[in-house]
């Protein structure tokens, strides 16, 4: 069965940037949209940003301007951008890939931004 392999955490300073990848170790069909959520110590699960098979995106408004979602042609790896990190977007970020037939999910990955 697929599995969807993360990329990209890491330590960073406020003002920085990362790119977080989420990869697909096998084929995935179906695919109706992708997304990255979040979820800090202590707080909900946020989602931050998603993609439709058509190209769509959308992000929240606390990301928004800052980090940008995509995917390669193949449509089946996905990408987070984030620039201008702030101390608040430290979180694990997870990756997800919703299909016809079930959801895939990522394992995480830690982002920490430091004042």
């Amino acid at each position: 069965q697929a599995q969807l392999v993360e990329s990209g955490g890491g330590l960073v300073q406020a003002g920085g940037s990362l790119r977080l990848s989420c990869a697909a170790s096998g084929s995935i069909f179906r695919i109706k949209d992708m997304g990255w959520y979040r979820q800090a110590p202590g707080k909900q699960r946020e989602l931050v940003a998603t993609i439709t098979s058509s190209d769509s995106t959308d992000a929240a408004d606390s990301v928004k301007g800052r980090f940008t979602i995509s995917r390669d042609n193949a449509g089946n790896t996905l990408y987070l951008q984030m620039n201008s990190l702030k101390p608040e977007d430290t979180a694990i970020y997870y990756c997800y890939f919703h299909t016809t037939w079930g959801d895939y999910w990522g394992q995480g990955t830690q982002v920490t931004v430091s004042p």
